[in-house]
């Protein structure tokens, strides 16, 4: 962990206590008339971090939980978060992590010296996509295409505005959330999502 990566670490906490709930980064959006997708989640696929396809159909019946990451911001202790989740869920929960270089350069690092960052300092498990761009434009992720084209997905249009932005979707393949960067993967409202 750099000098950089340590002092982004110890000031995480402060950034959660003193984000405003105004701010859209707290943000949580919710399906509530459950409207599905128009193109369904399960043919998507994406590359992980060794170069293997991940085919989403592989997890049919789970929730699953993506969200676009970098290991050199404020927020990145949420790997340590989503580790825990993903171990106390593991049942019935894949956390999908995309390292994402837009935002400030803080994801500079190659799919490799992710891996083993996230390995070595959070002992993340879960898997990790190869790095790409989540922000709308032509390189744009096609995952995060389809989470944020409400005539993909059905009705959400946001964006992450922030690294550890979070989506999720149900076991049926409809995305039912988003969580934004300022909500912790162990918040209550994300538990209740994943246990309703």
């Amino acid at each position: 962990m750099t000098g950089r990566q340590l002092i982004m670490r110890w000031i995480y906490p402060w950034l959660m206590r003193n984000n405003k709930d105004s701010s859209p980064k707290r943000d949580i959006l919710y399906n509530k008339e459950q409207r599905p997708p128009v193109e369904s989640f399960y043919q998507l696929t994406t590359t992980d971090n060794r170069g293997q396809e991940m085919r989403f159909s592989d997890w049919q019946g789970k929730k699953i939980l993506l969200v676009n990451t970098a290991s050199d911001c404020g927020y990145t202790h949420q790997y340590e978060e989503l580790q825990q989740l993903y171990e106390q869920y593991r049942q019935q929960l894949i956390i999908v992590g995309f390292p994402a270089n837009d935002f400030k350069k803080q994801e500079p690092g190659t799919d490799e010296d992710i891996a083993r960052f996230c390995q070595v300092n959070y002992g993340v498990t879960f898997p990790l996509a190869t790095k790409s761009s989540v922000v709308k434009g032509p390189a744009q992720n096609p995952v995060f295409q389809w989470l944020t084209d409400p005539t993909r997905n059905g009705w959400n249009r946001r964006q992450p505005d922030w690294n550890f932005s979070k989506y999720l979707v149900n076991e049926q393949g409809l995305l039912v959330n988003f969580f934004g960067t300022a909500i912790s993967p162990l918040d209550e409202r994300v538990r209740h999502a994943l246990d309703a």
